[in-house]
């Protein structure tokens, strides 16, 4: 079962991969991740893509999926993955199905978690949190006992840079403009589903459980 997921910054794609990863028993493999992997074990492949961060430039399409495939070819991933951050425009999503073709295999599912973007500005201008020992809160949903200070350490809380409204503006305008498409993409392909990310959590992977099977 290989599965990608799709979704705004925010919409809470990350904690679903993780969930649909230990219910399924397979890999949660984030880019950022697998890019960091190589480049800490000084993989020939880490190396190359080192040359690009480095000089702030992004790792072209071709090597970042040549990185990916390596690390799908592992065992753990005998069963399959779920892939989260990647592709995120269409012609990295074109050299990935290209090189799976390639190989024979192909994308099972693309869940498309979805979350109207005044939810998501919402959602993440009430994040707060606390620098000092790392713990994070939300003003409506998981509130500090005392208003602006941590629980745990008693240390102010703050609303960083990327929480902020205007920020989260910037992220959801580039996310429409370049990932988006992605949905006409794999729904011309007959993967994609979509479901409600504005409901509890729990019930947004009950959701996915439902299209996945048990």
């Amino acid at each position: 079962m290989k599965i990608i997921m799709l979704g705004a910054p925010g919409a809470g794609k990350g904690t679903q991969a993780k969930m649909i990863a230990d219910k399924y028993g397979v890999p949660h493999i984030s880019t950022g991740d697998i890019f960091r992997a190589n480049i800490k074990n000084g993989t020939e492949l880490g190396m190359e893509a080192k040359k690009y961060m480095d000089q702030g430039l992004l790792v072209p399409d071709e090597l970042t999926v040549k990185i990916l495939l390596d690390r799908v070819a592992n065992d753990d991933c005998k069963n399959g993955y779920v892939l989260d951050g990647f592709p995120r425009t269409i012609p990295q999503a074109e050299v990935l199905d290209n090189a799976l073709n390639e190989l024979g295999d192909k994308i099972d599912f693309a869940i498309n978690v979805d979350v109207p973007d005044e939810n998501i500005i919402n959602r993440m201008s009430g994040r707060r949190a606390c620098l000092s020992c790392g713990a994070t809160y939300h003003i409506e949903h998981i509130p500090p006992k005392a208003e602006g200070i941590c629980d745990r350490c008693g240390k102010e809380l703050i609303l960083r840079d990327d929480d902020k409204p205007e920020t989260v503006k910037n992220r959801l305008g580039v996310y429409h403009e370049q990932t988006q498409p992605l949905i006409d993409f794999y729904e011309k392909k007959g993967v994609l589903k979509s479901v409600d990310g504005t409901i509890p959590m729990e019930d947004v992977f009950q959701a996915i459980v439902n299209i996945l099977g048990e």
